[in-house]
């Protein structure tokens, strides 16, 4: 059994009731996490709407979230929700502005993790997090089915 990830008629995914029910839970903490709703509705008859504009907000939100910590367990705890987000994204015609999300931070890092032997340690640079963020869900969305 499966279900659907859809905006209006277009199936972004088609994911197992497992990685469906995962997914929905992770977007309950991911909202939040950044404070806004997601766009990603209730799964009624197999099926989930999601909202496009809202679904923007949310994406760029925890993106700039993602890209202001430097935390080495938070970051693993939310690179696969995030990368997962990513693909749905894109397949929904959303734009992520990599180049804009990529520079420093204006606000300080939140959760900075500290290193036990050069102090504090920093976010990756921004081409090489946003390259790493897209190649992750590059390689998710080979094997997110529609």
């Amino acid at each position: 059994m499966s279900q659907y990830f859809d905006v209006g008629d277009e199936t972004l995914w088609n994911p197992s009731n497992g990685a469906s029910r995962m997914f929905q839970r992770q977007v309950a903490a991911f909202e939040a996490e950044v404070e806004l709703p997601s766009g990603i509705g209730p799964m009624e008859n197999d099926e989930c709407q999601i909202d496009p504009v809202v679904f923007e907000t949310f994406v760029n939100a925890l993106l700039a979230r993602h890209r202001s910590t430097s935390h080495a367990v938070m970051l693993a705890l939310s690179e696969g929700f995030t990368a997962t987000v990513v693909v749905l994204a894109e397949r929904a015609g959303i734009r992520v502005d990599w180049e804009r999300l990529g520079a420093a931070p204006a606000a300080p890092f939140e959760n900075v993790q500290v290193s036990g032997v050069a102090g504090l340690s920093a976010p990756a640079e921004g081409e090489a997090w946003g390259a790493g963020l897209r190649a992750r869900a590059w390689e998710l969305g080979r094997r997110m089915p529609r």
